[in-house]
């Protein structure tokens, strides 16, 4: 009975033993046959067959350019929200959206109280500085003659001084809500526009936006117009953070869009952001360019081509060796005379006929550079095999 209790155990182990070594020889195939489908073993007469070529890989100068996605963007600084700082109603409307316009054209008119009361106190300001300077002069006058007391003259004086402090608060008040001297001075007194303030537009332009009809409430927070002047605009481009290092600081850029696929238009880049888009992992470049015939409207896509600086390097390799299929970049890495790996990679910029490499890549590294598509074909011969 021990006897038979023995055997039972030592069958059972053994089994176990058996089981656990099949499963990990299974494994350790699987392993060998995922890693054999990236290597292609050739003969030498292969080889010499398809005129298999080989370089090195190597760091080395770049030159050319990097395209980059862009965006046509307004010039803030020829771009304009226009309204009234004081409270009233819209009396006139002048222009609509589409409308050109020049620095100083009147929009629209605002009538209102504050409007009248700021006129007032203006002309107010304006009266008692004129009394109070004629006043001061006859005193100085009588004075300098030794025919006036000198108390007298400082007293006209305090009050010039005082009248003129005065006036020169109206005169601010009146030009920060959009009016000058000869706008008031030039009205009729008896007139009833009085109480009526014309908005201007501060830009020469075109309307791009009209928030205001007859008869409306504005204030301060109303942005009665858009105006814009696309003479010159911004393009934002989006680069790589890896490709920051490449461009020289306000070099030049070329952009094209789809609507004219033959025509190129120059600038210069104005701005490279300091911070890195957290998702995309970008950074914002800015090109100015010249718009004189209004052909690049804002929100146009297109691309920035930006020259690379002269101090750009990088590990590039002959075009032909890269092999882009069903989503993978990849080339192949001589591993012996006769053995030669699949590798994928990020690739880079063009230049020339050689193409950059930014990641899978290391200098030294024996490249297949003309012969991929060979390889390739014999891969795949491997995993359908395989399979």
């Amino acid at each position: 009975m021990k006897y038979l209790i023995k055997s039972i155990i030592a069958l059972s182990l053994l089994t176990v033993v058996l089981t656990g070594c099949g499963s990990n020889g299974e494994n350790k195939n699987e392993v060998q046959t995922e890693k054999k489908f990236e290597i292609v073993t050739l003969s030498k007469e292969s080889i010499k067959q398809i005129r298999l070529e080989i370089e090195t890989a190597r760091l080395q100068p770049i030159t050319g350019f990097i395209t980059v996605p862009a965006k046509v963007l307004t010039d803030q600084d020829n771009e304009a929200q226009i309204g009234s700082l004081v409270q009233g109603r819209v009396k006139e409307v002048f222009v609509k959206a589409g409308d050109h316009v020049k620095a100083g054209q009147v929009l629209m008119t605002v009538e209102g109280l504050d409007v009248g009361e700021i006129k007032a106190g203006y002309l107010k300001s304006k009266a008692n500085l004129d009394f109070a300077k004629a006043d001061f002069e006859r005193h100085k006058i009588l004075y300098e003659q030794n025919v006036g007391s000198k108390q007298s003259y400082l007293e006209a004086k305090a009050e010039f001084e005082k009248t003129e402090a005065e006036f020169n608060a109206e005169d601010k008040k009146i030009h920060s809500i959009g009016l000058n001297d000869d706008d008031i001075l030039g009205e009729k007194t008896d007139s009833h526009t009085a109480g009526t303030l014309p908005i201007k537009s501060s830009i020469n332009g075109v309307v791009v936006e009209r928030n205001v009809v007859i008869g409306q409430l504005v204030d301060a927070t109303t942005n009665a117009f858009k105006v814009i002047n696309t003479n010159t605009v911004w393009i934002d481009g989006q680069l790589y953070e890896k490709d920051i290092t490449k461009l020289n600081q306000k070099t030049s850029a070329e952009f094209t869009a789809p609507a004219f696929q033959n025509e190129k238009f120059n600038g210069k880049i104005i701005y490279i952001g300091q911070t890195v888009e957290e998702q995309t992992r970008t950074i914002t470049i800015r090109g100015e360019f010249s718009n004189a015939a209004n052909k690049l409207k804002p929100q146009m896509f297109g691309e920035l081509k930006i020259p690379l600086g002269s101090g750009a390097k990088g590990i590039l390799v002959n075009e032909e060796a890269i092999v882009r299929d069903a989503g993978e970049t990849y080339l192949f890495v001589q591993l012996s005379d006769s053995t030669f790996q699949k590798r994928n990679v990020i690739a880079g910029i063009g230049s020339g006929g050689m193409v950059e490499i930014k990641e899978g890549l290391k200098e030294g590294d024996k490249v297949v550079s003309k012969g991929s598509f060979f390889l390739k074909s014999e891969l795949k011969k491997e995993e359908l095999s395989g399979d």
